[in-house]
């Protein structure tokens, strides 16, 4: 069925090689007696830490090439276990790559470039996932970094509160992966980022404990924990933060509105970001993805639109954002507090998504997704280069496929445009057909002028365009903060900053 609603991929699917099979190189480094309890230097961890969850990680992993796996992985306890890990390896002269859920789509957690140190020792942070203060006057909780979305939510949920921070990877990443990634959550207006959410962090680095302070708002010069939010665990080991976190919203409302032409969605979504209403979804979706996920036929666009509080109805919101829409040449035919059908349909697709990943590997079938930034006025004509550029290359690459456009998040000055590809895959070269049509995507944005990553962050997939897009006096600055936190380069390397 999905191979039929595609136009393409395999009914023989491929099975992946067993980790029976796999030959790991020999570890590197021996973890001292003391660690012993709370490291690994097994086949299953190292491969299982070797590599994030992009479509490249996954055929890599499905084919048993795991070429830089870390030579032990550590699963510390508490913040104590973290310090004691990180002077261990720092002592060894070893790479050290924080972990959390693993869900990099980017290369953020593998060691790829570390061949010429003494060794990678890669933190899991799972362990610390206790939500450890709730401040209820101030409506803050310090949350350490490694609980995952369920589990942070769920012990907030004990105190009638939510963080209400959303990635598509909920299920699995953890606080301080969205912290150290910058990773955009739940609302498609306002509150986009986990920086909006962020109070305060606290982080281990080779030369001391680096905790920002807790406060509301501060103008006092360059903000420590600003700077800590998209390190990419490049200055230091998140541990624990203080976040802002709200009752459980009980008002909802929610409406599907149907655009004829994506251009027409596009200044709706635009008068709405302007409005200042900030519904919390405001997700334009083209026709094409609205088909392949079952929210359309494939002869309209649609802006998935809802509001929600947790002190007051929202339907006087939703009314005028309707209005908004009609006058955008938008119709809707219901609206209410849970979920249409479309809207369903698309909610359930894209929670799936992420999982679909194995399959289509196993089906024949490349899945791609980049994402950017730019300002409305200049979004014509960058969609246009962007889809033309890399559709030709897809022919030339894949011999067909699609390139469909949503709007994940949008401002007053512009929307967040993210893509997905879907085409044939040849069997044996994924890897090459994925490095070059995600170099020609990553060429055409920023050409376009927008962003190389709104959300998923920089890593090493990102790393070239990173460095055409960032001022060098600015790299020159995070050169310099790298070599006073970690003076010999081994938090990380390779993202961000060159050792």
């Amino acid at each position: 069925m999905l191979c039929d609603r595609l136009g393409f991929g395999s009914s023989d699917p491929e099975a992946p090689v067993p980790l029976s099979e796999v030959s790991l190189p020999a570890p590197r480094l021996r973890p001292p007696e003391t660690l012993a309890p709370i490291c690994s230097t097994s086949a299953y961890e190292r491969a299982l830490h070797c590599y994030g969850r992009s479509y490249v990680d996954v055929v890599r992993a499905f084919r048993g090439r795991f070429d830089h796996p870390p030579d032990v992985v550590a699963r510390p306890r508490d913040e104590d276990e973290v310090q004691a890990t990180l002077e261990w390896a720092l002592s060894a002269g070893a790479a050290v790559i924080p972990f959390g859920g693993g869900t990099s789509v980017v290369g953020g957690v593998e060691a790829s470039g570390c061949e010429d140190y003494g060794g990678v020792v890669t933190i899991d942070l799972k362990a610390l996932d206790r939500v450890l203060d709730v401040d209820r006057v101030s409506l803050s909780a310090r949350i350490q970094a490694g609980a995952t979305g369920p589990r942070l939510e769920e012990q907030l949920g004990e105190h009638g509160l939510t963080l209400r921070h959303f990635p598509q990877s909920f299920q699995f990443s953890t606080l301080g992966g969205w912290i150290a990634t910058r990773a955009g959550g739940h609302f498609a207006t306002l509150y986009t980022h986990i920086d909006d959410l962020v109070e305060s962090v606290r982080a281990l680095t080779p030369v001391g404990a680096w905790e920002s302070r807790r406060l509301p708002g501060s103008g006092a010069g360059v903000s420590p924990d600003r700077m800590l939010i998209g390190s990419e665990g490049t200055l230091g080991v998140i541990t624990e933060a203080w976040v802002r976190v709200r009752p459980h919203p009980v008002h909802r409302a929610s409406a599907p509105v149907r655009f004829g032409e994506f251009a027409a969605g596009v200044e709706a979504v635009r008068a709405l970001s302007q409005s200042g209403l900030y519904p919390a979804n405001c997700r334009l979706i083209d026709a094409h993805e609205a088909e392949l996920t079952g929210a359309g036929d494939g002869s309209h666009a649609l802006v998935v639109l809802g509001f929600e509080s947790a002190d007051h109805d929202v339907e006087r919101w939703m009314t005028t954002a309707l209005e908004i829409c009609g006058d955008n040449g938008g119709t809707w035919e219901r609206r209410g507090s849970g979920d249409s059908e479309a809207v369903g349909s698309w909610r359930e697709a894209f929670l799936r998504a992420p999982y679909l990943r194995d399959v289509f590997m196993a089906i024949g079938v490349l899945s791609e997704t980049f994402e950017t930034a730019i300002t409305w006025e200049r979004f014509p004509a960058f969609h246009e280069h962007v889809i033309s550029g890399v559709s030709g290359v897809l022919r030339e690459v894949c011999g067909g496929g699609s390139v469909t456009c949503r709007f994940t998040h949008v401002y007053p000055d512009g929307p967040a445009p993210y893509y997905t590809i879907l085409a044939p895959a040849r069997r044996g070269a994924e890897v090459e057909q994925w490095a070059e049509l995600k170099r020609a995507a990553s060429d055409a944005v920023i050409a376009g002028g927008g962003t190389i990553t709104h959300h998923h962050a920089v890593g090493r997939a990102h790393r070239p365009w990173y460095d055409r897009q960032r001022p060098e006096p600015f790299a020159a600055a995070l050169r310099g903060a790298k070599a006073a936190v970690d003076p010999r380069g081994l938090l990380n390397p390779g993202v961000l900053i060159d050792p």
